[in-house]
């Protein structure tokens, strides 16, 4: 058991060894990044100044020319121009300043499969005509069509009620 105990304290002593190298190793890079900061710090890249001159002789960096603003006046005089000359408005699209139902959109995505649903209603009446015709009913072709239409004609005026 004693030779037990001294093997577990080389081993300690050991890690503690290892354990302090890398204390140090850490301690070095850390040594080393502040150092380089201050370095990065020296390399700042120098200001350019486009605008205006700084008035401190002190800073440095590179000043450019200011390019020439050009002929304010003769701008403004031009545009002055062009508003005194009448403005001529020769078409006016009454539709366009008119608004819209809210609805308009709905109506325009819906046309196309309205148009299939009213040809369907239309074989639909004739079938339902051809059916009484051949049970006899009505004994008159012309009345069996008048009331064919009369109920086309109340359809579209309960449709027109919707819009």
């Amino acid at each position: 058991m004693a030779n037990n105990d001294t093997n577990n304290l080389g081993k300690l002593t050991e890690e503690s060894l290892k354990r302090k190298e890398r204390l140090q190793k850490l301690r070095d890079q850390a040594l080393s990044k502040h150092s380089g900061a201050t370095e990065s710090a020296e390399k700042l890249p120098k200001p350019v100044f486009r605008s205006y001159r700084p008035q401190n002789e002190n800073t440095t960096g590179e000043i450019l020319a200011q390019e020439p603003t050009g002929n304010i006046e003769s701008a403004v005089q031009s545009q002055l121009s062009l508003l005194e000359q009448p403005m001529v408005i020769d078409e006016i699209d009454i539709t366009n300043l008119a608004p819209r139902k809210p609805d308009w959109d709905l109506k325009r995505d819906v046309s196309k499969k309205l148009e299939r649903l009213e040809r369907r209603t239309q074989k639909a009446i004739a079938e339902l005509i051809r059916e009484r015709l051949k049970m006899n009913q009505f004994e008159d072709i012309s009345q069996a069509v008048n009331v064919g239409t009369a109920q086309v004609q109340n359809g579209k005026n309960t449709d027109d009620d919707y819009e």
